[in-house]
């Protein structure tokens, strides 16, 4: 659960902020998701058949928790924008919305009639942000694009591969891609409502997951450009008696608090690992030597006399047991929501700010429970042209 420093924190920074979301699957949906922690009203508008999240396993009781980590905290609103009415009430709430978000593919928004250019007539300080794979201009714009899609494309993929050695690149179900994405997004949009409070102008933001990727890659896109024989350092898995440590000691200091713990203090004085540029040099040796001493003992062992050392470690743990280490716990780093099914927890956005609400919302809404409370507020289309979830 959520711990604050603050036992009646003040409402998020962004509260007030009204923000249409026309977003669905994970980037987009991330994104708001952060700006509805930090306070800001989220409009989620969805198709009738809703947003595909919907029925992403796991499902518990006909609802998918998967959906409700990256939309608690929202409203949900139906409307088929295909028809005039809907299109309607959706242009009615973007007339009155600090923020829209769209993940459509490029050029889909425009056919709607619910691009930049026809909602800034509409609402001049308007701030819009378009989320796609490879952004809104260059030759592949329009290419449909998946996380897997982009992390391909972006070098990623294949640079993963020969850090491991492998003979093709490695199979791939996280969504990298998305989540720095909507981050990134995230980031953009607060930037852009900051200029407003200072120009009262409104903004177009295009954020490109590729572009995003290629930000992930400092040390690849620099070495193509300057390439050296020598190889990158890695950090491979080294196997413990019980599983797995990852250690990395890339100082000095570092280094010789690992020799100390393991009892190789005569590494201080071997030529192949005196110093940083040798111990490069010879890495695939070092950790191959190291390997030695982590199998003699359990991941947990290695770990607690490493770290009490100073040395950077860990042992591999599950998500299961980061979510329910002492660690996360004791930051109230993840947050119970509820839905249909009952209630399970979510990780919270990856920053803290003391003394001020900045946490998911706790409510994940059913398909289309605000349509008509929303669509009375805005004084929308009337009722009998309106989709039905």
């Amino acid at each position: 659960m959520n711990r604050y420093d603050d036992t009646s924190p003040a409402p998020g920074p962004l509260h007030g902020v009204r923000v249409l979301d026309l977003t669905n699957m994970l980037s987009g949906p991330y994104c708001t998701r952060l700006l509805a922690d930090l306070g800001a009203e989220v409009v989620k508008v969805e198709p009738p058949h809703g947003d595909h999240n919907r029925g992403r396993r796991p499902v518990r009781d006909g609802s998918s928790s998967f959906f409700g980590q990256l939309n608690c905290g929202k409203q949900s609103v139906v409307l088929d924008l295909k028809r005039p009415g809907d299109l309607a009430a959706a242009l009615a709430i973007a007339a009155q919305s600090d923020v829209v978000v769209e993940n459509w593919r490029p050029g889909v928004a425009d056919r709607l009639g619910l691009g930049y250019e026809a909602l800034r007539k509409l609402r001049p300080a308007i701030v819009y942000c378009s989320i796609s794979g490879f952004g809104q201009t260059g030759p592949d714009s329009r290419r449909p694009a998946y996380a897997p899609i982009v992390h391909a494309a972006s070098g990623f993929d294949l640079a993963q591969m020969e850090y491991n050695e492998g003979a093709k690149p490695q199979n791939t179900a996280t969504y990298t891609a998305d989540v720095f994405g909507g981050m990134s997004a995230f980031g953009a949009i607060q930037s852009a409502l900051f200029r407003r409070e200072r120009t009262g102008e409104g903004q177009y933001i295009d954020v490109a997951l590729l572009d995003g990727m290629l930000n992930l890659l400092v040390a690849e896109c620099q070495e193509w450009q300057a390439p050296t024989p020598a190889k990158s350092r890695v950090y491979p898995p080294l196997a413990a008696s019980d599983g797995f440590i990852v250690i990395a000691p890339t100082s000095q200091k570092n280094f010789e608090a690992l020799c100390g713990v393991i009892d190789k203090t005569e590494w201080l004085r071997d030529e192949r690992f005196t110093t940083t540029v040798t111990r490069e040099r010879n890495w695939a040796e070092l950790m191959a030597l190291i390997e030695d001493w982590t199998r003699r003992h359990t991941a947990g062992e290695c770990e607690r006399r490493l770290a009490a050392a100073g040395v950077p470690c860990t042992r591999y743990l599950s998500v299961q047991q980061a979510m329910e280490s002492e660690q996360v716990r004791a930051r109230g780093a993840t947050t119970e929501v509820r839905d249909a099914a009952g209630s399970y927890r979510v990780p919270n956005a990856p920053f803290r700010m003391p003394g001020i609400h900045a946490a998911p919302r706790p409510h994940v809404p059913a398909l289309g429970e605000d349509t008509e409370r929303v669509l009375a507020r805005f004084a929308a289309a009337p009722a009998a042209t309106r989709a039905t979830a």
